[in-house]
């Protein structure tokens, strides 16, 4: 098994006829994904050959999930249109938008986030690198030769932290990593997917990215402690960083003692979760776990 996306998850690519929605779908299908369509409503009734993988063009996301039972959509759009994008496909009751997307106006992520939520359908981003169940199904960026299919789920605000701790464990593998996007809004949190894992009967071990910043990572280890009972690895990125400075993503901000690492930390070994000082460091407290059984 896996979370939120299996080999069977079906995907458009919303905006697949612009640069990166060529590129990056041309990547997802050498992964092995299932892509059924683009949408794009200038180009619709075309089709884009990927080698020897053809492609339709829908007009819509209802046309294309109508057409092709899609229940997935990879946003590339402008920050402009993604809005209007991730509202047509929450509108037309796909299961999952995952929103690619950097620089997404918080109004605008608040507005179709409620929209979503109140259709139903989960939303995973804006900026974010997507996610992926290694040999199933890779919904977005991350590259899909990293790892392999294995026992640990893994959830990042950090698209670079999520490529470099997939790359750490390779030799492990992976049920399913999920980048969640480090804006001050997003759709998917930390604990939503702590929470897919735990029911998950292939994942035995998962691995927390938290940042500076914020109070997720805290949120997160209050849930930790009461509903988990799976072990948990985490790491913080920031620990370096100079006292009062605003650094990284939007959503990384700090003030006084709160959102620090230090205190990001002492909430989550609080709950019991090992936390790593560095990412190498934390690969090496997940494998130790694994081998222990604990």
């Amino acid at each position: 098994m896996a979370i939120h996306l299996t080999k069977e998850s079906k995907i458009l690519v919303q905006g697949m006829t612009g640069g990166e929605g060529m590129k990056h779908t041309r990547r997802m299908l050498a992964a092995g994904t299932n892509v059924v369509g683009g949408v794009n409503p200038r180009k619709a009734g075309r089709t884009v050959d990927f080698h020897d993988r053809p492609v339709p063009v829908f007009g819509s996301v209802a046309e294309g999930m109508d057409a092709t039972g899609a229940d997935v959509t990879v946003v590339f759009v402008p920050p402009a249109f993604t809005k209007a994008a991730v509202t047509e496909a929450a509108d037309a009751g796909i299961g999952l938008a995952v929103v690619i997307t950097e620089g997404v106006p918080v109004h605008d992520s608040v507005a179709f986030l409620d929209r979503a939520r109140k259709r139903g359908t989960r939303v995973i981003g804006p900026n974010c690198p997507g996610l992926i169940s290694p040999g199933q199904s890779n919904a977005g960026i991350i590259p899909a030769d990293i790892t392999k299919p294995g026992r640990i789920g893994l959830v990042s605000k950090s698209g670079t932290l999520t490529y470099q701790l997939m790359y750490e464990l390779r030799d492990v593998g992976f049920s399913t990593c999920v980048g969640i996007g480090g804006d001050p809004v997003v759709g998917t949190t930390h604990i939503d997917c702590l929470a897919a894992f735990q029911e998950d009967p292939d994942t035995d071990l998962i691995v927390l990215i938290g940042e500076i910043g914020g109070d997720a990572e805290e949120r997160a280890a209050d849930y930790i402690r009461d509903h988990v009972t799976k072990p948990v690895v985490g790491y913080i990125a920031g620990f370096t960083a100079p006292e009062g400075r605003t650094m990284g993503h939007a959503g990384a901000i700090v003030s006084g003692s709160s959102g620090t690492a230090r205190a990001k930390q002492q909430a989550l070994e609080a709950a019991g979760v090992r936390v790593g000082r560095t990412p190498a460091e934390t690969a090496r407290q997940a494998l130790s776990v694994l081998d222990s059984g604990a």
